[in-house]
């Protein structure tokens, strides 16, 4: 079951909460500024800063920015 909260900077989170899992060390942050970032159980990393851009990094720690 995901657990969820807000942490000091008012950004709400959730863990396990990756985009692919809903169980093991993924999580997902929803943060106040309307940005958010996955973090996911392969090792890939998803960042939207709210204003159309986004940067994935893959499990090789290859980078693309939209």
């Amino acid at each position: 079951m995901p657990r969820s909260g807000t942490n000091s900077q008012g950004n709400s989170y959730t863990t396990p909460g990756g985009s692919n899992s809903n169980s093991g060390s993924s999580y997902h942050y929803s943060n106040s500024n309307g940005s958010y970032y996955y973090s996911n159980d392969n090792g890939s990393t998803y960042y939207n800063n709210g204003s159309g851009s986004s940067t994935y990094t893959s499990p090789s720690g290859y980078v693309s920015k939209k």
